[in-house]
């Protein structure tokens, strides 16, 4: 198959926003521009081909298939669902669920609607769970009874916004509530199949998507019909998406990419889509894509590193020769991976770099240009990307507004990227001190240190605060701390990334217990087991130490800096904020 660029230069110099714009359909007459309507109908004429390939539970044979058409007019019946429900433009619909044909379907049949899309990830806790429907003012929730049962029944008094739950499963009981209470199945199924999508303004908005931030509770990034530019500009030159692909986005869809690259790209493209709901097991994968001929992978330095662990022989016992893309996005990529992969799959793996904030991809390398081993690659056509001086505290350094872009060769500092690619959130939800303190000259500040090379390439660094990647997922310190704390034998709590070599970064918390407790085993496990039981698996501790005291700014902020270079050997730093010891 050719690629869809041959000559990354000249396509570089063909490139504008307003030309990857006419490569969408937009709404019929003129109505405007709908993510769903350039995912779903505008592949009227390949209804018969296969939009989502659904694999069972047991054996990766054991498929159900969705076709466009058929993805078209379970949309078209969801987004009925949803108008007689009384939910129209701007109302927020969360969904939590696993990988399988019905989020899709909610998905995109709340993006016809008019209504914004919030997903989230079905391991969170009740209190995540909370916080993010509260914020969000949720109106609808599409879930399971047993999510709804696990993380919303415990915290559904203090939801009082949340006007309708939608349960996937069977044998759902409709309960008038409050929250009312319907059937997916059923409530889908008494819908008509024909829907006209209302006007729709590229800036209306179409995704609510939380990310964690190192203080405060998680920010709502808003992003708007608008993105669906970039998720198919970006499908098409950093993912080489063509419509005969088998595509293998393994992101949950709770997450940003899962939504981005797991439905809108590539059903934009109008590709077969693998959905895959079980836990990872490296035999399974390697039969997913043998067995269904993948030939587009996006996947995780962390899937790929538990891979390797399972070794180089399972690779290769499988006929992996439909393989021509190999894409890993959600944290930095190792070299050893990349390395690993050439000799195992008989690729390497093309890193990308973006943010929820960002949309969609913004830096990778593309298909055509070589792997530099550690490299995320350059930045994508039609982004513009800079390094920022930095201040003491490790950030970009704003004097009078005005901000410090680096030039030359190995330099190093903030990764910004100039505002107005189409993908790029238009603020954080009721928060505009949070959009004033990322946004300075015209750049938007990534919160990422990297490192740019005499061939152009960016290198990443690290973070520029204090936010965990585990598994390719946002932390917010914060969020730990303060849900710790709430345990009655915990005073103060301090929480940091630590090296893991699967997971990239694990959650590590230190704990100052009140007066009356005493550190020991017993007491850690129970605060280990408090956190997962509140946070859910993805967010709580997996480490947990006890300390007299944790470091502190003359303000009183705990000095997660400090408390991680302890813990890791390295050097302290600048410590003329430090508080004299207790």
């Amino acid at each position: 198959m050719v690629p869809n660029v041959v000559d990354e230069e000249a396509y570089r110099a063909s490139f504008s926003w307003a030309a990857a714009r006419l490569q969408l359909d937009g709404l019929p007459d003129g109505r405007g521009l709908n993510i769903a309507h350039e995912a779903v109908d505008r592949h009227a004429a390949r209804a018969g081909h296969v939009a989502l390939r659904c694999l069972g539970p047991t054996a990766v044979t054991d498929q159900s298939d969705v076709t466009y058409g058929q993805l078209q007019t379970a949309t078209n019946r969801f987004a009925n669902a949803l108008t007689g429900l009384g939910v129209g433009r701007g109302d927020r619909v969360f969904t939590l669920l696993g990988r399988g044909p019905e989020i899709y379907v909610a998905v995109l049949g709340t993006l016809k609607a008019g209504a914004v899309l919030s997903p989230l990830f079905p391991s969170f806790g009740p209190e995540p769970v909370r916080q993010r429907l509260a914020r969000g003012d949720g109106r609808v929730l599409v879930t399971t009874p047993e999510l709804l049962r696990r993380r919303v029944t415990p915290v559904l008094d203090r939801l009082p916004g949340l006007a309708h739950v939608v349960l996937v499963g069977d044998e759902v009981e409709p309960a008038p509530g409050p929250p009312a209470t319907w059937a997916f199945d059923a409530l889908v199924a008494a819908q008509d199949e024909d829907f006209e999508i209302p006007p729709t303004d590229p800036e209306d908005p179409a995704l609510l998507h939380f990310t964690s931030g190192t203080t405060g509770t998680p920010k709502g990034a808003v992003h708007v019909h608008e993105a669906v530019v970039a998720h198919h500009a970006t499908g098409f030159s950093a993912l080489d998406l063509h419509p005969a692909d088998v595509f293998w986005c393994t992101a949950d869809p709770g997450w940003v990419t899962g939504t981005s690259y797991g439905i809108i790209a590539p059903l934009t493209h109008g590709v077969t889509s693998i959905v895959e709901g079980g836990p990872f097991d490296a035999e399974r994968w390697y039969q997913v894509l043998e067995e269904h001929r993948v030939t587009v992978w996006y996947t995780a330095p962390t899937a790929l590193r538990m891979l390797m662990r399972a070794g180089t022989d399972v690779a290769r016992s499988h006929d992996l020769s439909a393989l021509r893309l190999v894409a890993s996005v959600g944290e930095p990529l190792n070299p050893e991976v990349v390395r690993w992969a050439e000799g195992a799959l008989g690729l390497p793996v093309h890193d990308t770099w973006w943010q929820t904030e960002t949309g969609g991809i913004v830096i990778a390398t593309l298909p055509v240009a070589p792997v530099r081993p550690g490299s995320m690659g350059r930045p994508l056509p039609g982004v513009e990307v800079g390094l920022l001086a930095r201040g003491p505290d490790g950030r970009a350094a704003v004097r009078g507004g005005a901000v410090t872009v680096l030039d030359g060769p190995d330099a190093e500092g903030e990764l910004a990227l100039r505002a107005g690619w189409p993908s790029m959130f238009r603020g954080y939800l009721d928060d505009e001190a949070r959009d004033a303190s990322c946004f300075a000259d015209g750049w938007y500040l990534t919160g990422d240190v990297a490192r740019r090379d005499a061939d152009g390439l960016y290198w990443f660094v690290g973070r520029a605060d204090d936010v965990i990647k585990a598994a390719g997922h946002l932390i917010g310190p914060f969020e730990v701390e303060s849900l710790l704390m709430e345990h009655p034998a915990v005073v103060e709590a301090g929480v940091i990334g630590v090296p893991d070599p699967v997971a990239g970064e694990v959650v590590k918390a230190f704990v100052v217990l009140a007066a009356g407790h005493e550190p020991g085993e017993e007491l850690r496990r129970e605060l280990l087991g408090f956190a997962r039981r509140r946070l859910g698996p993805a967010v709580a501790p997996r480490q947990l130490a006890f300390a007299d005291d944790l470091p502190h700014t003359r303000s009183g902020k705990v000095m997660r800096r400090l408390l991680r270079a302890r813990e890791l050997g390295l050097p302290e730093g600048d410590l003329s904020t430090l508080e004299p010891a207790r």
